[in-house]
C-alpha cells in the first residue's frame, strides 16, 4: 500500500466515524492535488451545501462520492519521491558579539518536518533566517538542490513566517485574493482556490475579518493559508505554537504533517518551538541548539540507556536507594520532578514494575530516552 492509498483508507475511516471536519480537510488536500478547476468547483459546491446541511444524514454519502471522484483522478498522477532540497555543510553565522551559530551540518528533504528546539537565544531564529536568505552565513556552504532560475525565484520558494507577523490592511479574504493573483492563478481559479484554502485552515467563518479582529492563532492560520497559495518548496516557521492552546497546537501540527507529506506536492517544513514534546511527536528529525551548537536527535545512536522523567512526592534520598536495585546510574531533581538514567538492559516495563512493587506514588512519567529533553538537563 503506497502513501496515497493509505490516505484514502484513513479518510474512509474518518467518514465512517463521522469525523467530518477531519475528512473534509484531507479531501481539500486531494482537491488541491488535482490542480484542476473542475475539481475546485466541485468540492466548493459540496462545502457550500455542507454549510447549511452539516447534520444531514446525506453528509457521509456525499463525502464518499467526493472521495471516489478525487481518488479516480489522482490514481492517474505520479507520486512524488522525497528529495533532498537543502544541504548545509559546516554552516556558521558569527555576530560581532560572542555568539556564533554552528557549525551546522544538515540535510532537509521534501515530505519531512525538521523541529528546531532549544532555549531562547541559542540560534533557532538565526538558523531559519540564514536558510531563507535574510542572513548571510559567515562560513560554510548552503546548497539549494531544487530547480530555480535566479535569486528571486529561489526566495519565492522559501517561505519564512516569523513569530511576529506584519500587520495587513483590508479583510483577510482580500489579502488572499491579492496573493493568489500574484502567484499565477487565473481569474477563474482565484476565488475557487481561496475558498478551498481558507476552509482547509479553519478560516471559513472569518474570511471578512480584519487584522485587529483575528486572534494570534488565527493570524498564524492566515499566514499558512497565504503560504499554501504560494506553492513553496520549503516552509520555515518561527514559534508557530507560541500563542496556541494545547488542542490548537496539536491541530496545527497535524496540518503541518499532512501538508508536508502530500503524495503529489510534498514540501519541507522547518519549525522552531519550545513545545518540546508536541514537536518531537510530529518531526522526522529534531535539532537541538545549545549556544549555537547543533545536536541531532537520532534513535540509531548507540546511547540507548533508559532515561525517565517523573514526578513523585517520595523523599529523594530514599528514592535513590530504592532505584539502585534496578541499576540506577543517576538521579536529578528539580522540585518534585526527577530525571533518572538507568544501566544497560533496563526497560520501561522494569521501571514501572518496580514502581508498583515498591508502592511509589507517581503523578506523571515520560520516557525521554529518545527525547531532546535529555539535552536540556545535561
Amino acid at each position: 500500500m503506497n502513501l496515497f492509498q493509505k490516505y484514502i483508507q484513513e479518510i474512509r475511516e474518518q467518514i465512517d466515524l463521522k469525523n467530518n471536519q477531519q475528512a473534509i480537510k484531507r479531501l481539500i488536500d486531494f482537491t488541491l492535488d488535482t490542480e484542476k478547476l473542475s475539481f475546485y468547483k466541485n468540492t466548493n459546491r459540496f462545502l457550500n451545501w455542507y454549510d447549511a446541511n452539516e447534520s444531514s444524514p446525506e453528509v457521509s454519502v456525499k463525502l464518499t462520492v467526493l472521495l471516489d471522484e478525487l481518488a479516480a483522478e489522482l490514481f492517474q498522477k505520479e507520486l512524488k519521491e522525497h528529495q533532498i532540497l537543502v544541504k548545509m555543510l559546516n554552516l556558521e553565522k558569527k555576530y560581532s558579539s560572542e555568539f556564533t551559530l554552528g557549525p551546522i551540518n544538515l540535510e532537509i528533504k521534501s515530505g519531512e518536518i525538521v523541529g528546531l528546539v532549544g532555549e531562547n537565544g541559542n540560534g533557532k531564529t538565526t538558523l531559519l533566517r540564514s536558510i531563507c536568505g535574510e542572513l548571510q552565513p559567515t562560513k560554510g556552504e548552503l546548497y539549494f538542490l531544487f530547480p530555480h532560475s535566479d535569486g528571486y525565484d529561489l526566495r519565492s520558494k522559501l517561505i519564512y513566517i516569523p513569530q511576529r507577523t506584519q500587520t495587513w490592511r483590508g479583510s483577510m479574504y482580500e489579502n488572499l485574493e491579492f496573493t493568489a493573483s500574484s502567484y499565477g492563478y487565473s481569474p477563474e481559479e482565484n476565488n475557487e482556490i481561496i475558498d478551498l484554502v481558507i476552509t482547509r485552515m479553519g478560516l471559513r467563518k472569518y474570511k471578512n475579518y480584519s487584522w485587529s479582529r483575528l486572534s494570534s492563532g488565527y493570524k498564524m492560520r492566515f499566514e499558512l493559508a497565504r503560504m499554501l497559495l504560494r506553492k513553496p518548496k520549503i516552509l520555515l516557521i518561527d514559534e508557530p505554537l507560541a500563542n496556541l492552546d494545547i488542542i490548537a497546537q496539536q491541530s496545527i501540527l497535524e496540518d503541518f504533517r499532512n501538508i508536508a507529506n502530500s503524495p503529489f506536492r510534498p514540501i519541507a517544513v522547518i519549525l522552531s518551538s519550545q513545545q518540546l514534546y508536541e514537536v518531537e511527536k510530529t518531526s522526522d528529525l529534531v535539532v537541538f541548539l545549545k549556544n549555537g551548537v547543533q545536536k541531532n536527535l537520532n534513535i540509531s545512536d548507540t546511547d540507548h540507556l533508559l532515561t525517565i522523567e517523573f514526578e513523585t512526592d517520595e523523599n529523594a534520598i530514599i528514592l535513590q536507594e530504592k532505584l539502585k536495585q534496578i541499576r540506577l546510574l543517576s538521579l536529578e531533581k528539580n522540585g518534585n520532578t526527577f530525571v533518572a538514567e538507568f544501566g544497560e538492559g533496563v526497560s520501561v516495563n522494569n521501571f514501572l514494575g518496580f514502581i508498583l512493587q515498591e508502592n511509589i506514588n507517581i503523578m506523571y512519567f515520560r520516557n525521554i530516552t529518545h527525547s531532546t529533553r535529555k539535552f536540556f538537563i545535561k
